[in-house]
């Protein structure tokens, strides 16, 4: 079976569990209008007329990572106008110029753009990339901030290259065995960092000399998401040594928490842009099976063999989207039922209502057939 890359295919998942297509459509779309413009309960901040920000509400900071991910949205959603406030807002306040980091995005800014850091996240400039080779496929370049291609291999030649281009810079991918760094300074990695699929599209978009490292790094991302998830719960760390063993960063011992609830994710759009990859379609079908057996009412932070931390999950709407979302690559006897609790789990409200909702709309483009490839 092939992925819709090659088929052109998006099904509606939903259909399954009786949500029309025009119903998905209006639950797309409600959703989109949530996040960007609701009055109480937006995440998009209007920091200038041409420059926005997506807000990290339960921090109060713009984050790379939550600026590619708006950016991602829009374009799936065909909205020009709002993508390039976004990138404008980048460009302006986040792109680092001077030292070993230039080229580079600053991974959380104030929401005046004052930095709060001077370094990146790679989450972020992998984001930022896919999302500009999107753009320029779906809307076409302009000139300068807005040749949207040449921005995306900017960034990736940054990426793979920086401790070529820039004295004493880092690279973000790991030259020797192609995987992601947690930052580019650190020798570990994040798992949910791991977007396998993204690299394949990056392959055929990034400077020619470059693009066989991305198919390497394609294939590398594979076998380490499948390296460092548990064999029989499924569950990833939030950070890992590059032999998939757990890290343990910021003084919190907790270790299936918020960054890897998005592995699930990442591995239900790599099935669905170019099929099954059986070592990732066990971690979904082993995720949904752990998951069944566990109160969904008292989601917690997990060790990998399955225990509870006696730490409540700090984002319980993001874990039971991921699962909803792991039906597209799981086998697992449960797939339904995670994709009718996903259909019954409304948006979160309040504080940290930010990276729970970007999960769950993500996770409801794919699910409904809207998150497509622009290549």
């Amino acid at each position: 079976m092939s992925g819709a890359k090659e088929t052109g295919i998006y099904p509606n998942f939903l259909e399954e569990v009786g949500i029309s297509a025009a119903e998905a459509e209006k639950r797309v779309h409600q959703t989109f209008e949530t996040i960007f413009f609701d009055p109480e309960e937006n995440f998009c901040h209007h920091t200038e007329e041409d420059a926005w920000c997506m807000v990290d509400t339960g921090n109060t900071d713009a984050r790379t990572e939550g600026m590619s991910y708006g950016m991602m949205m829009c374009v799936q959603m065909d909205r020009q106008d709002l993508f390039d406030k976004l990138w404008t807002f980048s460009d302006r306040y986040m792109r680092l110029r001077e030292g070993p980091n230039a080229g580079y995005f600053a991974w959380s800014v104030r929401l005046d753009g004052k930095h709060n850091a001077e370094g990146p996240a790679p989450d972020g400039e992998e984001y930022f990339a896919m999302a500009l080779f999107m753009a320029s496929a779906r809307w076409g370049d302009r000139e300068g901030l807005f040749d949207y291609d040449a921005q995306a291999r900017d960034i990736l030649r940054h990426a793979v290259h920086q401790h070529e281009l820039i004295p004493g810079g880092e690279p973000m991918w790991e030259p020797k065995n192609g995987y992601i760094r947690f930052v580019p300074g650190m020798k570990i990695s994040d798992p949910s960092y791991h977007l396998p699929h993204f690299y394949d599209l990056f392959a055929m978009k990034a400077d020619e000399q470059d693009r066989e490292f991305w198919a390497w790094a394609a294939d590398q991302s594979r076998k380490y998401l499948a390296l460092s998830a548990d064999p029989v719960t499924g569950l990833s760390p939030e950070y890992a040594d590059y032999d998939g063993k757990t890290v343990l960063l910021f003084g919190k011992p907790w270790v299936y928490y918020s960054d890897a609830y998005r592995v699930a994710e990442n591995i239900a759009l790599d099935h669905l842009w170019f099929g099954p990859h059986p070592e990732e379609d066990a971690i979904t079908t082993r995720l949904q099976d752990f998951f069944a057996a566990q109160d969904l009412q008292n989601l917690q932070a997990y060790e990998l063999s399955g225990a509870a931390q006696g730490e409540p999950a700090m984002h319980p709407t993001a874990i039971l989207s991921v699962l909803g979302a792991a039906s597209i690559s799981s086998r697992s006897a449960h797939r339904e039922k995670f994709l009718r609790i996903f259909t019954d789990t409304p948006l979160r409200k309040g504080p940290r209502r930010y990276y729970d909702n970007c999960l769950y709309f993500f996770c409801l483009l794919m699910l409904t057939g809207h998150y497509r490839i622009y290549i």
